[in-house]
């Protein structure tokens, strides 16, 4: 029997224990995806946090109390903004719920080519054609369709779970985040941890920043849009548009549900808002939202686009969302530990102008 050297013996192990930990992370990627989400929350919410704990006239040095009100705001606005957004929607709900599934059974089929074809002054040549597209890919539609449909009631369950677990990242996360630096640190590698992570951080706070500006650009968009096309309650509805460009693909879509529907049933110009919305929304995917990204986290757009068509097709809707956060996660490490080239001289990076003593996390 041949026994390994040390070396070899080393080198398997390390293997081993690689795969090990790739198997754990596959096993537990929606516990991952979770916090990682949880996390982002935190993010977005932090600055609300923040300006309620530098105003307040009580408990300043407490976070707790300033999350809660945050959270309480948070959802009173919710609740005026649901109140104003469902008001026509209520008094027509069986009639919403009876035309949505035909709704999706035009699109599946072709049929809406028709209603497009009559109201955009297509000719029938054209109609035939968008119809025949549509036939064509009827199985990836309705394929489509059945994803979302399984994948709602985990979507609804991390509705509820990821701002509860936010709670606990904006409320103490910065002595979790000493805690971890001190379990896999040194004294000697401390330091430089410590800056890795307060150089993550903010490249996390431009991100959530780059989101914002996209979701206030969807609002100015959609409801000018509405507004010219006389929709009703345009505003709310462009509300609504922003806050969903959170989230890829299924918020868009959704959104466009919403703004489609309420057209429909207030018979305002709804073919050509959708029409609108196509074009807008190939404009953000490819050019605005691509643009965006790179000069917030300071990624080439080309490089965006790659990253966000990989992670969706990896992951999905998770890994369209996670994919450009990560793409900048691993471009602030290399950056930090890859030696320069020979001549070159240090390029800044995204803690050139560092956060304010005891803020180096999300949880500050």
């Amino acid at each position: 029997m041949v026994v390994p050297d040390r070396r070899t013996a080393s080198v398997l192990l390390t293997i081993l224990l690689f795969a090990a930990a790739l198997a754990i992370i596959y096993v537990a990627r929606t516990v991952i995806v979770i916090f990682a989400f949880s996390i982002l929350f935190a993010y977005l919410i932090n600055p609300i946090v923040r300006f309620l704990q530098r105003h307040s006239l009580f408990f300043r040095n407490l976070r707790g109390p300033h999350v809660l009100e945050a959270y309480l705001a948070i959802i009173i606005v919710a609740a005026l903004f649901s109140h104003g957004l469902f008001t026509d929607v209520k008094k027509n709900a069986g009639r919403i719920l009876s035309t949505v599934p035909g709704l999706t059974n035009k699109v599946s089929s072709g049929e809406i080519a028709n209603n497009l074809g009559s109201n955009l002054g297509w000719a029938d040549e054209r109609a035939d054609q968008v119809r025949a597209f549509l036939e064509r890919h009827r199985s990836n539609i309705e394929h489509g369709l059945g994803e979302m449909e399984q994948a709602a009631p985990a979507a609804l369950a991390g509705l509820f779970v990821i701002p509860i677990l936010a709670i606990f990242f904006l409320s103490d996360g910065e002595n979790l985040a000493d805690q971890i630096i001190h379990l896999v640190t040194t004294e000697k590698n401390r330091g430089a941890l410590e800056s890795l992570a307060a150089e993550l951080h903010v490249m996390l706070q431009r991100y959530i920043r780059a989101k914002v500006i996209l979701g206030g650009l969807s609002f100015v968009y959609c409801s000018l849009a509405m507004f010219l096309l006389r929709f009703p309650d345009a505003i709310t509805l462009g509300v609504l548009a922003g806050i969903l460009e959170f989230i890829p693909v299924v918020g868009w879509i959704t959104a466009a549900v919403f703004i489609g529907t309420a057209g429909i049933l207030t018979h305002s110009h709804w073919i050509w808002m959708l029409a609108l919305l196509a074009v807008w929304r190939i404009l953000m995917d490819y050019d605005i939202a691509p643009r965006v990204m790179g000069h917030e986290l300071e990624i080439h757009p080309l490089l965006a686009i790659f990253a966000l068509m990989v992670g969706g097709a990896v992951g999905g809707i998770v890994g369209i969302y996670l994919s450009v956060p990560l793409v900048a996660t691993l471009r602030v490490i290399y950056r930090r530990y890859a030696p320069p080239p020979i001549g070159a001289t240090v390029q800044g990076s995204f803690a050139e102008n560092p956060e304010p003593r005891g803020e180096t996390s999300v949880m500050a």
